[in-house]
């Protein structure tokens, strides 16, 4: 029953994913230094401010976590506390790569005003916080399932080659798609455990689609002129499961 649960959520939020990974994928086909320095300024924002809703920035999360050290084996499980530090450097890690490419493209030192917070991204974060703040368990857990959008951007820069910018962009990818390729998978076994009645799933496939449809949003922007609207409309309908 469980398997059967998580496939259709994963079912659910297939056409969107695969939707985040064309885009990348046409983006990069002829993309330019500039055209990788714009995506770069704004996924460089993500890497330093993961998941509204679940975390605060990854600078007030570090000092927490910090804040946090005395609790070890007191009121804090040491495994807690380490997948919580892993997670954080895990994902300063990401910032640190895709910097250096952005350096690299721009011929510069990063600055702060490189990272930019773009609209679209601006309404996800709001989307989430929602849905977060709501005080129901099952639209938390659709917002974690929804996180990274299954990794399909950093599958398809993982397969770049031919030149500098593209093989620096596809080791960057690899270890990022590794790291995050199986999020989805972790939090579906929360949702599974939420979902108890038909209500339950219709509410968080609905969150599902709604958080996915404002990912790939978030996307066509990030990447623009990869897909128009009626493009990834298209595509999501071909691609539904469910």
């Amino acid at each position: 029953m469980s398997d059967d649960v998580e496939q259709q959520l994963v079912d659910t939020a297939w056409p969107y994913w695969e939707c985040e990974g064309e885009i990348a994928r046409r983006y990069y086909e002829d993309a330019t230094d500039e055209d990788h320095a714009f995506y770069l300024k704004a996924q460089l924002w993500k890497e330093l401010h993961p998941v509204d809703g679940f975390f605060n920035g990854l600078h007030k999360e570090l000092k927490d976590l910090v804040d946090r050290f005395p609790e070890v084996d007191k009121t804090m499980d040491r495994h807690e506390y380490h997948f919580l530090l892993t997670q954080l450097t895990e994902e300063f890690n990401h910032y640190v790569m895709l910097a250096d490419i952005f350096e690299h493209v721009m011929g510069r030192k990063i600055s702060t005003e490189d990272t930019v917070q773009l609209p679209e991204e601006k309404k996800l974060g709001d989307l989430r916080r929602g849905y977060v703040d709501d005080g129901d368990e099952l639209s938390r857990a659709a917002v974690g399932f929804t996180e990274g959008g299954g990794a399909r951007l950093f599958r398809e820069g993982a397969n770049l080659s031919g030149n500098t910018v593209n093989d620096m962009t596809a080791k960057a990818m690899q270890i990022i798609y590794d790291d995050e390729k199986d999020h989805y998978a972790e939090q579906a076994k929360i949702c599974v455990k939420l979902i108890e009645t038909d209500d339950d799933m219709a509410r968080m496939k609905e969150a599902i689609r709604v958080i996915s449809a404002q990912r790939v949003k978030m996307r066509s922007e990030m990447f623009p002129g990869a897909m128009t609207d009626t493009e990834i409309d298209a595509f999501v309908a071909e691609n539904t499961r469910d």
